[in-house]
């Protein structure tokens, strides 16, 4: 199928590892100019050597700022023209006991994973409205739902994406122009995977076996049984992108492995 993807340019905030960069492999590989973001300059500047490796004739370049900056997200938003597909995907997570979350823990985790979708989209969106065409896509996920009793900071940041994301799809009434959220599921991310080998070391059991064991154990009614892998989270987040999308607009759709029960 032909997405249509060809003349368009996305930038992905957070995407120098795990499902950011899976997003910006498949979108590059219909054809789209991709702009990449991590915090760190170095990261940054390889993850596009290394996207320029795999795809040698396209085009992909790297901004790098931090969220938590907000001097570094002015001098990212000055440098971001002409982009038609806006992926707010940046954001953190920590496992923490609900009386040990400070409020800064909650400020910090907000202004990275909620306000740094805001100041994307608001900078951006006009733009989008002014051409009439535009995606803004938000990586949500099913702890925004069914929210983590472990992670109630990081649970709200998914949740307030979702009640912006539908916010702003109003805003594009009559366009070409489509909002959408993807609600993602247990996913072997860099960050799952790191933390997933620790565990399996000091426990002396295979990374496979350690998987399995935190899949019965966090998700034992999982319709997947398994972690779900950052490219099948990419695959719905292109379509999305495409022009063959536009009858899709205000919606939280769910890649999640059937984690949750909700119709």
């Amino acid at each position: 199928m032909n997405l249509e993807l060809t003349s368009k340019t996305a930038f992905i905030s957070g995407s120098t590892q795990g499902i950011g960069f899976a997003i910006a492999q498949q979108l590059l590989q219909e054809g789209a100019e991709i702009i990449i973001n991590g915090r760190h300059k170095e990261k940054t500047e390889k993850a596009v050597l290394k996207l320029q490796k795999q795809f040698p004739d396209s085009k992909v370049s790297g901004i790098s700022a931090d969220f938590s900056s907000k001097e570094e997200v002015n001098n990212l938003l000055n440098l971001l023209n002409n982009i038609d597909i806006l992926i707010n995907n940046v954001g953190i997570f920590e496992l923490k006991d609900f009386s040990a979350i400070s409020d800064e823990d909650w400020y910090t985790i907000f202004e990275i994973n909620v306000m740094s979708s805001v100041k994307l989209s608001r900078h951006l969106l006009p733009k989008m409205l002014e051409k009439n065409w535009g995606r803004i896509i938000f990586i949500s996920s099913e702890s925004g739902m069914n929210i983590p009793g472990n992670m109630i900071h990081y649970g709200m940041t998914k949740a307030s994406m979702m009640a912006i994301g539908n916010g702003l799809s109003k805003l594009t009434k009559g366009t070409e122009v489509t909002v959408n959220t993807i609600l993602g599921g247990p996913t072997y991310s860099d960050g799952v995977a790191s933390t997933i080998e620790h565990f399996a070391k000091t426990q002396n059991i295979t990374v496979e076996q350690m998987k399995s064991a935190v899949v019965q154990q966090t998700n034992p009614d999982s319709l997947l049984q398994r972690f779900i892998d950052p490219k099948e989270i990419a695959n719905l987040v292109t379509y999305l992108s495409s022009p063959l999308s536009i009858a899709t607009n205000g919606a939280s759709l769910r890649a999640d492995g059937g984690v949750l029960k909700t119709i």
